[in-house]
This record gives structure tokens, C-alpha cells and sequence, in this order.
């Protein structure tokens, strides 16, 4: 694969062709925030909070880093006032969904975010489909999923394939930023699963 430069934070950085912004800092040793990226995991872009400013041929934009792609000779930012002003932002209406959260409390420290800014929707999942995408694409037991969209969504087990499946593995369980899924879990096992005598 051709290596190429680009510059994050005044400093140089080789990546490789296919490599995100986020992926290409990571390989530099700089921190750039994730809530919804795991290595083991196709990019999703689904929390914003690694949010980033990409300079190229003289036009500023802000992108999700763990989706965009490094190019050769692009200038990126991970802190300035616009980053960090939105990050807070993004972070102040996760606060609304997950107060107790602890990466959640430790990012809001960090960017200044209120806990209370927004009122609380204390649905304490965040939607960052870490362990929906972990079970189709690691363990390929598609168990959990997905359901309804846009303000009504949430995660659930699908009993019959979690009754087999979850038991023996819950290797997502610890992916989760809000421990929402231990208590999904507990509920659909205690609902839909079958007891043992």
C-alpha cells in the first residue's frame, strides 16, 4: 500500500491509503475522543464525538474521523474552539440520555460539558451500536439489534438467538460506554428466556 503525509496538530504523519483521520492520528500516538469506534469494528460514525477540523486546497470542514478518509496533504485539527464547542454540545445531550455514565462524565470534564444542560431523557442508551455491530460482525450471532428509528430507537435481544447465544458469550457487555445492555439483558432473560429447572 502507498504511504502518503498529512499534518494533524503541526505535526507530521505518514498513513497508508485506506486509513481514516482517526486511524492515521492513533498511528501518531494522538488522542482524538471515540465513544462509538473499536478496532475490531467497520467505522460507523454514529457518535460524532470524534469529530474533527480538515483543512484541503484552502476549504475548512468538519468531518467524523473515524469515517474520513486521510488524504494526501490535508491539514487536521483535533482541538479548536469549533471542535470543542460542538464536542461539548454532543456530549451535553448524551448527558441527557446516560447522566452516569462514567467516559461520558470523564469527556464532560474534560470539554466543560454541563450535566444538566438539556432535560433528561434517561433512555441510558446512547446509540453508539457497539454491541449491535460487535454481534453481526464478530460473532456473527446477530442477537441484538436495533429497533424502531430516529428518536424511538432502541437496542433489544432477540430472545429465541439470545437464549442460545448470550449465556455462554456477553463479550459486548463490556463494550458498552453506559452498562444500558446488562439491564436489557437482565430484562429480556428474565421475560423471554426459558428457565432452567
Amino acid at each position: 500500500m502507498s504511504e502518503f503525509q498529512l499534518e494533524i496538530d503541526g505535526q507530521a504523519v505518514t498513513a497508508t491509503e485506506g486509513m481514516t483521520v482517526l486511524e492515521a492520528a492513533q498511528s501518531a500516538g494522538i488522542s482524538i475522543p471515540t465513544l462509538c469506534h473499536h478496532e475490531k469494528l467497520e467505522p460507523f460514525g454514529g457518535c460524532r464525538i470524534c469529530i474533527v477540523e480538515v483543512e484541503a486546497n484552502g476549504w475548512t470542514k468538519l468531518v467524523v474521523s473515524c469515517v474520513y478518509q486521510a488524504e494526501e496533504g490535508i491539514i487536521v485539527r483535533t482541538r479548536s474552539e469549533k471542535v470543542d464547542r460542538l464536542r461539548k454540545t454532543i456530549l451535553e445531550l448524551l448527558l441527557a440520555h446516560a447522566p452516569d455514565s462514567p467516559p461520558l462524565q470523564a469527556l464532560a470534564e474534560e470539554y466543560g460539558a454541563e450535566r444538566d444542560r438539556y432535560e433528561k431523557d434517561a433512555s441510558f442508551c446512547i446509540h453508539c451500536g457497539l454491541c449491535v455491530r460487535y454481534c453481526a460482525e464478530v460473532k456473527k450471532a446477530n442477537a441484538v439489534g436495533f429497533v424502531d428509528r430516529g428518536i424511538r430507537k432502541e437496542i433489544s435481544f432477540v430472545p429465541d438467538i439470545a437464549a442460545k447465544e448470550c449465556n455462554d458469550c456477553k463479550e459486548c457487555f463490556p463494550l458498552c460506554p453506559t452498562s444500558y445492555l446488562q439491564a436489557v439483558f437482565v430484562l429480556t432473560e428474565s421475560l423471554a428466556f426459558p428457565q432452567e429447572p
